[in-house]
């Protein structure tokens, strides 16, 4: 068994120290900023099994987000029917809005992935995995350098990285999961266009 499989062990069964440690930790992390750069993972055994590597050009973020619904602001003037209306549904999961806020910190940096460090009441905290699409030592890592070709760029706020295909339904295949590909609103477009067509035709 590997020193690896020990680490997730202890996180998915912790111990009473680990519950204390993880709850210093929270107390830490609440005074910090919501982005901030760590020197190391976390979670060394989900880091290395999401591609993570202790090689130049590769950082890890470990971002802050706020738990509860998402508001758009109230607007300030005018009688308007939508303007008690200020619940959005975004349609992401915390995830991909911890992996684009830490993706708009660095830019010149791709997403590689993410895992959920801790969470209270207020917080949910992730570390994402950053790679520097310019930087040598990746362009000649064979695992690594496809992250570098330009039609990867900003993946992250396109919907390509592992959580936002989870977000939109991408995990699933065939009976079911007719109407998710290549969007959701792509496909209701082609469906409504296809049914205005059939009804002129046999008007």
């Amino acid at each position: 068994m590997s020193m690896y499989k020990y680490v997730r062990e202890l996180w998915n069964k912790p111990k009473d120290t680990i519950l204390d440690l993880t709850h210093q930790r929270l107390i830490l992390w609440r005074k910090e900023q919501a982005t901030v750069r760590v020197e190391r993972p976390t979670r060394i055994d989900r880091a290395r099994s999401l591609g993570y590597r202790a090689k130049q050009g590769i950082l890890v973020v470990r971002q802050r987000v706020p738990r509860g619904g998402h508001r758009k602001p109230f607007p300030s003037g005018g009688r308007r029917t939508r303007k008690w209306t200020t619940r959005k549904s975004l349609m992401m999961n915390y995830r991909t809005i911890a992996e684009q806020r830490a993706a708009r910190a660095y830019v010149n940096c791709e997403v590689l992935n993410s895992y959920e460090v801790g969470k209270d009441g207020r917080y949910y905290w992730y570390e994402v995995i950053l790679v520097d699409v310019a930087h040598p030592a990746i362009k000649a890592d064979p695992t690594l350098k496809w992250m570098t070709n330009p039609v990867n760029r900003g993946r992250v706020f396109r919907g390509l990285t592992s959580s936002a295909k989870k977000s939109r339904g991408l995990r699933r295949k065939g009976m079911g999961a007719e109407k998710i590909r290549p969007s959701r609103s792509a496909n209701k477009a082609r469906r409504y266009i296809k049914h205005k067509k059939a009804k002129y035709v046999y008007a």
